[in-house]
């Protein structure tokens, strides 16, 4: 069964669930996901990334959101442009002149927040763990707020996290509530395995 067209974004730290989160939404709902494009592309680097790449990635994600926006199905996608934003600010100390007019552009209906309340896990492309990961928490809420979209923060480990996840997206759009129901509660710990 498709659902109207809502489109989340799923924002946090590195190391913080965003890419199970949008996936398993993205199945429960009967959705899309959008895999996160900068990991993907920075992972077939021969050399450090430089502002030019991360431009690169901004326009992919605005033309990603583009050909979605009108989708009549939900749309999960895994981070977005405030995170770009943040990124370019922390590894450049500027960002494009384009990047208001981005951030207007990507009109999500919600966002996830997702907290520092997973362990960090290193990898050859994460670079923010330690405290780095609540400062940068701290700047997305900031950010999410700045553009008046309604959010949830998402806690917890395990099929709770999606289990939080899943109540927030009821609570934020117009998405079934089935949370309630035990079959609906062992689907979501059967989508979290």
């Amino acid at each position: 069964m498709k659902h109207k067209g809502t489109r989340i974004a799923i924002v946090g730290p590195e190391s913080t669930g965003k890419t199970i989160l949008a996936k398993k939404l993205a199945e429960y709902y009967h959705g899309e996901w959008i895999p996160e494009y900068a990991r993907q592309y920075i992972e077939k680097l021969d050399r450090p990334y430089n502002y030019t790449d991360v431009e690169h990635i901004a326009q992919w994600l605005v033309e990603a959101y583009a050909t979605r926006k009108d989708a009549s199905y939900p749309v999960f996608f895994d981070t977005e442009m405030v995170i770009t934003k943040i990124w370019f600010e922390v590894a450049f100390g500027k960002v494009p002149e384009n990047m208001n007019k981005w951030l207007q552009q990507m009109d999500f209906d919600a966002f996830l927040l997702c907290y520092p309340d997973l362990p960090w896990i290193p990898d050859p492309v994460r670079e923010n763990g330690g405290k780095m990961r609540e400062v940068l928490y701290l700047r997305y809420q900031d950010e999410i707020e700045k553009l008046h979209k309604p959010y949830q923060v998402i806690k917890g480990t395990g099929s709770e996290r999606l289990v939080n996840a899943v109540k927030a997206v009821t609570t934020l759009t117009d998405l079934p509530d089935a949370i309630n129901t035990v079959k609906t509660d062992q689907r979501l710990n059967e989508l979290f395995k």
